[in-house]
């Protein structure tokens, strides 16, 4: 009996081991899929961010006198359309905000990278990172809803502030949308296999217990 017993516990070990390791390769498949994510939203970010200080502050601009009533003073005009600018300098921020978003995101993806993960952790990781992707995809159609409202309201008004915010805020909506939909479609994926595997192998192992479940 008592080697019967040991011969089960070496089974349930060795599968309970096994499942680590097929945890480990999904933890490690989620962990790409949001670095990768984040490498691109921090791309996007700077692209913004660089071209709408170009556009406020670099080749956008140029120094000219003017009078201040009595002398010439050297002051920086606008040599873009009023709108564009507009448009530049929401773009600006959302690039800032974006980068920042995406340098968060990557590092706190990377700290999970050396971690032994039990099956609830990871579950609980990997249904956290679908709805998060979920509930920005719900706040880009809100963006973006916004951003058509400025934009019909600068027309209406002939705002030009209005219009180029509102076209900044549609862009940048549309843009995360595309990003959100299609990282929320790869995370789920990868979330479907992970649940699919731990219903067929209902074998919990933490890194120092090992025990199974018995469905009745």
């Amino acid at each position: 009996m008592k080697k019967v017993l040991i011969l089960l516990l070496v089974i349930i070990s060795c599968k309970a081991f096994a499942q680590q390791d097929s945890l480990k390769a999904y933890n490690t498949n989620r962990i790409r899929i949001t670095s990768n994510g984040m490498d691109v939203l921090g791309a996007w970010g700077l692209v913004n961010l660089g071209t709408g200080a170009w556009l406020n502050w670099g080749t956008g601009s140029k120094t000219v006198l003017v009078t201040d009533g009595q002398n010439l003073v050297p002051a920086r005009v606008s040599t873009i359309s009023p709108e564009l600018k507009y448009f530049a300098q929401m773009n600006t921020i959302w690039g800032s905000v974006d980068f920042v978003t995406a340098l968060l995101g990557y590092t706190g993806a990377q700290k999970d990278i050396r971690k032994n993960l039990s099956a609830a952790e990871s579950l609980q990781r990997q249904n956290r990172i679908e709805k998060i992707f979920f509930v920005n995809g719900c706040l880009d159609v809100a963006y973006i809803g916004a951003g058509l409202y400025l934009k019909l309201a600068g027309d209406s008004r002939n705002s030009v502030m209005m219009r180029g915010y509102g076209e900044s805020i549609l862009m940048q909506g549309g843009f995360l949308l595309i990003f959100d939909g299609l990282m929320y479609k790869s995370e789920k994926a990868n979330g479907s296999k992970l649940r699919n595997f731990l219903e067929k192998h209902p074998i919990s192992f933490d890194g120092r217990r090992v025990g199974i479940i018995f469905n009745m």
